[in-house]
């Protein structure tokens, strides 16, 4: 039988796809689908979808492929549990799906760029791994036959079907999602706990497929999450869970993929805050939130909550939004990523208002191994 081998992206969308985590789709979009969802964020038959989710070929490697071949999807044998290692013996490769092959076509690669990153530059961590994928792309669904977990966290996966099942047993009917790629910081709590307010649970949801380099490791941030859920939450109130999406780093768009993918774990409400998924300055502060607005009122399926920017103001003495502050910036503490960075670093601990200590000491020991690049909350 013909094979692919899957790149780490592709790992992650496989086993979203497994999962039912990106419900409807069965597979990687064919021509029809694509083309909607980079054009209209829909699916053909007008189903909201954001990101394309695809599979690409070198051109000599989709010469090798005709329509209608089951296609076996290969992954390293790292990305497999530990207890399914016995039959893999001196394998480099396993086969972890069958693809059945409705379509290869071709696609622009700046097109795509242009309309779901919203930048044609490769300095764009998104943009440039679509640059780098091969010139086909090829559609059809899959049937997953080994799950790939990944090589890590395998102990904090929570599929859909338990989510809804563990949110039901606690008898939550308003279960709020939060979206991470980063560490949990003073500004991220005070909208978790504002959000809690009005909720019976919070969905505690990072994201721990592939990031760009310099982003804070999985590992670190469960850490950090751990903690800041045990001194600082009702634990009866906060489910926690790894989201295993590969990051694309594609600001609004990326929102309301988000969003879908919450509302298939069975989250109620989804909180939107500055500069979602962004990178660089490539989206305004508030555009994940306005895109919304291109919805109907409950065709997402899932209620957004929009928050400010929120800061420590000395002179309130708290958390505030300019929503509910009426002092001025000067008054404001609001580190930038970088200045945080930059004093991790060197070992030194952010103000106890911005960070707190208990999560500043676990990234220490990342940032004093290896100083991560520029990225956004």
């Amino acid at each position: 039988m013909k094979n692919k081998i899957l790149n780490r992206r592709e790992i992650s969308d496989l086993e979203m796809l497994a999962i039912g985590a990106y419900e409807p789709l069965e597979g990687f979009l064919c021509q029809k689908d694509y083309l909607s969802v980079i054009k209209n964020m829909r699916l053909a038959d007008g189903q909201p979808w954001s990101i394309p989710i695809t599979l690409s070929a070198t051109e000599e490697e989709a010469d090798k492929f005709d329509i209608g071949d089951e296609i076996e999807l290969n992954v390293g044998t790292g990305f497999i549990p530990v207890r399914d290692s016995d039959d893999h013996e001196g394998r480099s490769y396993i086969t972890v799906a069958i693809l059945q092959l409705e379509e290869k076509y071709l696609y622009d690669k700046e097109l795509e760029a242009e309309l779901v990153y919203r930048t044609k530059e490769d300095k764009h961590p998104g943009v440039k791994a679509l640059y780098q994928q091969g010139e086909v792309l090829l559609g059809g669904k899959v049937k997953v036959l080994k799950r790939p977990y990944g090589d890590e966290l395998i102990e904090y996966r929570l599929d859909p079907i338990e989510s809804k099942r563990v949110f039901k047993e606690k008898g939550w009917k308003k279960i709020v999602g939060f979206q991470t790629r980063n560490p949990i910081h003073r500004a991220h709590e005070y909208i978790i706990k504002c959000a809690l307010e009005i909720s019976d649970g919070l969905f505690l949801h990072p994201l721990v497929g592939e990031t760009k380099p310099g982003d804070v490791s999985a590992r670190t941030r469960m850490k950090c999450y751990e903690i800041l859920v045990e001194k600082y939450f009702p634990k009866e109130r906060v489910v926690l869970a790894v989201n295993p999406a590969a990051m694309r780093y594609a600001g609004p768009r990326e929102a309301v993929f988000h969003a879908l993918i919450r509302k298939n774990y069975g989250c109620t409400h989804f909180i939107v805050g500055r500069d979602h998924a962004g990178v660089g300055k490539y989206y305004g502060t508030y555009d994940a939130q306005k895109i919304f607005d291109q919805f109907a009122p409950g065709e997402i399926g899932i209620e957004i909550l929009k928050f400010e920017n929120s800061f420590y103001c000395r002179h309130c003495g708290g958390y505030a939004t300019k929503k509910t502050c009426p002092h001025p910036d000067d008054q404001h503490l609001d580190l930038s990523g970088t200045q945080v960075r930059e004093l991790l670093a060197v070992g030194e601990l952010p103000p106890e208002e911005f960070t707190r200590p208990e999560v500043a000491k676990i990234l220490i020991e990342e940032y004093q191994l290896k100083k991560p690049e520029t990225s956004n909350q």
